[in-house]
């Protein structure tokens, strides 16, 4: 009888782990932990961005670089203005954004790193402003997709 009940019991052990296994590994496979481990299109949406210790909040919207793949392209609107965005995720794993007032020149750089466990959507980083080399800091949070 108890060798029934061992066996039982190894058997019902077993059943769990094969159970919970996948579950476990779909949790883990499902948030990267580095920003270059996540597909550009986890990058297409709405996001809000918060600059410095503003409780202003810009509204981003990212979606594929018509001239360049793996790349965004979008816009920022703040404070009544609109810009056109660009960028990717460069080899680092850094989310590194050209911002242009005009549509042809650079007139900032955002460079922000994932935030663990946020899978994507938080980024957080330095905003620099190529006129002056002024920076500040940024959050990027995703609000929607596209």
């Amino acid at each position: 009888m108890r060798r029934c009940i061992g066996a039982l019991g190894l058997l019902l052990a077993a059943i769990g782990a094969f159970s919970a296994s996948p579950a476990a590994a779909d949790e883990a496979s499902a948030c990267p932990a580095s920003a270059s481990e996540i597909p550009v299109e986890a990058l297409y949406g709405q996001w809000d961005a918060r600059f410095g210790g503003s409780g202003d909040v810009a509204k981003v919207r990212l979606t594929p670089h018509p001239d360049y793949a793996g790349s965004v392209r979008g816009t920022i609107g703040r404070g009544g203005l609109e810009a056109q965005l660009s960028g990717d995720i460069d080899n680092e794993g850094f989310l590194i954004l050209d911002e242009s007032q005009d549509g042809h020149s650079i007139s900032a750089v955002w460079s922000g790193e994932m935030q663990p466990g946020s899978c994507g959507k938080e980024f957080k980083g330095t905003w620099r402003n190529s006129s002056d080399d002024s920076t500040q800091p940024f959050m990027l949070r995703k609000t929607g997709n596209p």
